[in-house]
């Protein structure tokens, strides 16, 4: 499976899954990212950390560690 991560830049994406466990996937879903949601990649930074997302109409920074708990297609 793809992750976030992986997503380049000007690629708009689903979310099919958000691994982790406890806080960590709550935080995450509490951003607006849950099962479903398309995301829109910006940007991201020279060194790769942050990517800027567009989701749920409102702009996002999440750190790679992040994106990577989250399964696109």
């Amino acid at each position: 499976m793809k992750t976030l991560k992986e997503a380049k830049i000007g690629e708009t994406v689903k979310v099919t899954k958000i691994n982790g466990g406890g806080p960590l996937k709550r935080r995450i879903m509490d951003m607006g990212i849950t099962k479903g949601v398309d995301i829109y990649v910006r940007k991201v930074a020279p060194l790769g950390d942050p990517i800027e997302i567009t989701v749920r109409e409102y702009e996002l920074s999440l750190r790679k560690e992040d994106a990577e708990l989250i399964e696109v297609e």
